[in-house]
Order: structure tokens, then sequence, then C-alpha cells
């Protein structure tokens, strides 16, 4: 985790999209790149191994 909320709060609070991959804004309804509406919330924690 990041040692500021800030910086984590920008880090982690964003929506990625399950076609594509791009990054899209915590708000954001639709992907930016490829319009697609299939968006999911960014992890917060690894995926352990």
């Amino acid at each position: 985790m990041a040692r500021f909320p800030e910086a984590e709060a920008r880090l982690l609070n964003k929506r990625i999209c399950m076609k594509c991959g791009a990054s899209n804004a915590f708000q954001a309804k639709r992907c930016r790149r490829c319009r697609s509406k299939e968006l999911r919330i960014k992890a917060k924690e690894g995926r352990g191994v």
C-alpha cells in the first residue's frame, strides 16, 4: 500500500476495462478507449501466489 491516503486513492480508485485493459476514472460508465461497458474496479490487494 501507498504511504499517504491521497496517493493510495490516486493509484487504486480506478476502473479497468475487461476488454482492452485500459484504466478509467472511478466514475466512468464506459471505457475511454474502446467504449465498452464492461468495467471492473481495480483490485486493491494482490492475488497471492
